[in-house]
């Protein structure tokens, strides 16, 4: 397909759905990534479109400074360096012969990584983590039950969630925070993150300095819930500030440090 042509496709796919990830891209136009790239490239410069992390947004006013949360498999691979520094820091919190949860997401995937062989037992309803450490860990997993919902990779069941299971520590990850707590978009992550919020011990956020910036719409959970926060070496004084405010824990982890 010719640039002119790709470039049309793109902009009226933004017409029906404000995101289009570089992975949806390649199958619409029938282009490599590379070739993908440098076309939301072009339409940014052009001022026809938003380019994201992992994709590109329409230029509707509404959505134009929503956050948007990527699939599992392109938002895996953004900032990678500063997730594994995230993972490294927050696998050293962890207590051997401990039981602990792990939430959704692609930050906390990469701590799931970092402890797969850990003396610990991991309650998890990310279906990417679970798959991880079923094939590649020696730690006990245990999967909740429930339909498929294939974004954000969770399972899900209706009728109430492990209401008896109880964990030392609960590894949470955001779309975005702020000083009123942890935002999301999704739903059933809000719902998730206050479900075991109130089966765990103390609540600990794993984000990269990017996530405070980004302004989603509900808060899972107030701030004063949080434990600590594990982020990189990028946070701004002022949200170091914030969590200081908040009387929250900070760890920072530094990409160039921890690898």
């Amino acid at each position: 397909m010719e640039e002119n042509r790709r470039h049309q496709a793109v902009l009226e796919a933004l017409r029906e759905r404000p995101f289009l990830s570089v992975n949806e891209l390649k199958d619409l136009v029938g282009a490599s990534a590379a070739t993908v790239r440098r076309d939301i490239e072009k339409l940014a410069g052009a001022g026809r479109a938003n380019k994201v992390y992992g994709g590109v947004t329409a230029l509707d006013g509404a959505h134009q400074h929503r956050p948007v949360a990527l699939p599992f498999a392109d938002n895996r691979d953004i900032a990678v360096d500063a997730k594994r520094a995230i993972a490294a820091a927050a696998a050293e919190l962890v207590r051997d012969g401990s039981q602990i949860i792990v939430h959704a997401g692609s930050t906390c995937f990469h701590f799931g990584v970092r402890i797969a062989d850990r003396n610990v037992r991991v309650a998890t309803h990310s279906m990417p983590l679970a798959a991880y450490l079923g094939e590649y860990g020696t730690c006990q997993v245990i999967v909740g039950g429930g339909d498929l919902h294939r974004e954000p990779g969770l399972l899900y069941q209706s009728r109430g969630l492990d209401t008896d299971f109880f964990a030392q520590q609960f590894f949470v990850g955001a779309l975005g925070v702020s000083a009123n707590g942890i935002l999301e978009s999704h739903p059933l992550l809000v719902k998730f993150v206050q479900h075991f919020a109130e089966r765990a011990n103390e609540v600990i956020l794993l984000v990269d300095s990017r996530k405070f910036e980004e302004r989603p719409p509900s808060v899972a959970l107030p701030l004063w819930r949080v434990a600590r926060i594990v982020t990189d070496s990028g946070l701004s004084e002022a949200h170091r500030q914030m969590i200081e405010d908040a009387g929250v824990q900070l760890t920072i982890a530094d990409p160039e440090v921890r690898l």
